[in-house]
């Protein structure tokens, strides 16, 4: 997603200006996906989960996960 920018005054709006050299807005990263238990990995002391990030990222790497459970 990109900045956009229209100047307003006592005459009206400006049109919309072209994307803004490169700024990008920032974004909540999509939900993961294909979040699963691996069998393999799974005992009576360790879960063994896997998933896949979402397709959007936010524009900004992923810093952690958070799991929780009942």
């Amino acid at each position: 997603m990109y900045s956009k920018i229209i100047a307003t005054n006592l005459y009206g709006d400006s049109a919309l200006s072209e994307a803004g050299n490169g700024a990008i807005i920032l974004l909540v990263p999509n939900t993961p996906i294909n979040f699963v238990n691996n069998p393999l990995v799974t005992n009576k002391t360790t879960i063994g989960l896997i998933w896949t990030d979402g397709a959007n990222n936010g524009g900004t790497p992923i810093l952690d996960y958070r799991i929780t459970y009942d």
